[in-house]
């Protein structure tokens, strides 16, 4: 064999993968430099990990799958990895880990890790074919010095989802897993902003910008964060955690302030400052532009002391239940993430080698395990690499 392990991929996975794997290990990509997500991400510094990271808080149709390796390589591992190579970093929110400078800084660790271990990155490269052999596999691919075959006794799909296509993700992975009869659950564009048209689209384009805290939820599945109205629709935190969940046709519930905190504002604007205006009092408690949209198809008094009983049970219901319907959402251009994808009951929770495909592997996104916004997707790749190329060491 000419190389021990070959990694398609020089992204999250593929490098923590290639920094476990002994022997000789080439990784490849066809992109002009490594990490590119890595470094993009979490606006340049890269939101690493969460300190919270748990299996709880991935998407897949086996919820347990993620379990074993996220165990195995935990955050606190990564984190440790992080400290160790002099990267300083903090907590934004919610757990969320973040790189005090440069997001670059954690592909150089990585790049590193795989020189360390004796690997070899090759970029430029992309794959033409890949073809069993006994005791492993041929892969035809085309490089910066012209095409190039080699054999191998691992192959590691490390090479993500379709998200942001305009930095080089496809389907590859997918259709490379399908060449091999390995099933792929239905894919779609998660961590995504929602859009929506005719007079909703108009009503969110005069308060683009707007930002306040919310709670939304739809499917059953709520997330307690600040939203963002786009010219297109509703961006944020909560939106893109949300879209994971959310199907077509499905509604969403936006809470802009608690039933309790509503009412109880109100109790006190008309004890003290009956003669001020609906307007005026919500004012304090959410952005102006934003209290006048959702006021405006109420017919509310002009003294907040005149406010009915009536109206304000129809006024509590457009402030903690506004119903939406998203016309879509912007789709795998803006998406950071991909649902769904390879399916984990083809693959060993343990060693994500293919089951009935030895020496293939699958990690990363491009695998049915799908993680919360916040440094989850990150996570996974971490674990899911780590432990791939732990079960190469071990046949090696």
């Amino acid at each position: 064999m000419d190389f021990d392990t070959l990694i398609i991929g020089a992204g999250a996975a593929g490098l923590i993968c290639a920094a476990q794997a002994p022997g000789k290990c080439l990784v490849i990509d066809h992109a002009k430099a490594a990490g590119e997500k890595i470094r993009i991400s979490g606006g340049g510094r890269c939101n690493f990990t969460n300190l919270y990271a748990s299996a709880e808080n991935y998407i897949s149709r086996n919820p347990h799958f993620a379990k074993s390796a996220l165990a195995r390589y935990t955050q606190w591992d990564f984190i440790d990895w992080v400290a160790r190579s002099g990267i300083a970093y903090h907590e934004k929110t919610l757990g969320q880990l973040f790189c005090d400078t440069s997001a670059k800084e954690i592909v150089a660790m990585l790049l590193k890790g795989v020189a360390d271990a004796g690997g070899q990155v090759q970029l430029n490269t992309s794959v033409q074919s890949v073809t069993t052999i006994e005791g492993g596999y041929t892969i035809q691919m085309s490089g910066p010095h012209g095409p190039l075959s080699v054999t191998v006794r691992h192959l590691v799909v490390a090479c993500g989802g379709k998200p942001i296509p305009k930095i080089g993700a496809t389907d590859f992975a997918l259709r490379l897993a399908q060449q091999f009869s390995i099933p792929v659950t239905q894919t779609y564009a998660g961590l995504v902003p929602f859009t929506f048209s005719g007079a909703q689209q108009e009503a969110f384009q005069a308060i683009s910008g707007v930002a306040a805290p919310a709670r939304l939820q739809t499917n059953g599945t709520t997330f307690e964060e600040p939203v963002l109205f786009t010219h297109r629709g509703l961006s944020g935190p909560a939106a893109l955690q949300v879209s994971s969940y959310w199907a077509p046709g499905d509604t969403l519930t936006l809470g802009l302030l608690t039933e309790a905190e509503l009412r109880q504002a109100v109790r006190d604007a008309k004890e003290t400052e009956g003669r001020k205006s609906p307007l005026t009092i919500f004012t304090r408690l959410l952005p102006a532009r934003l209290v006048s949209l959702v006021l405006q198809d109420l017919v509310l008094p002009e003294r907040i002391a005149d406010l009915t009983a009536a109206q304000l049970d129809r006024l509590t219901e457009h402030l903690t239940q506004w119903q939406l319907t998203p016309a879509g959402t912007e789709g795998y251009r803006t998406a950071e993430v991909m649902v769904g994808g390879v399916d984990t009951a083809a693959l060993s929770s343990k060693t994500m080698m293919a089951k009935t495909q030895p020496g293939l592997y699958f990690i990363g996104e491009c695998v049915d395990v799908t993680g919360w916004l916040g440094g989850y997707n990150f996570q996974w790749a971490w674990s899911s690499g780590w432990v791939a190329g732990q079960a190469i060491k071990v046949k090696l």
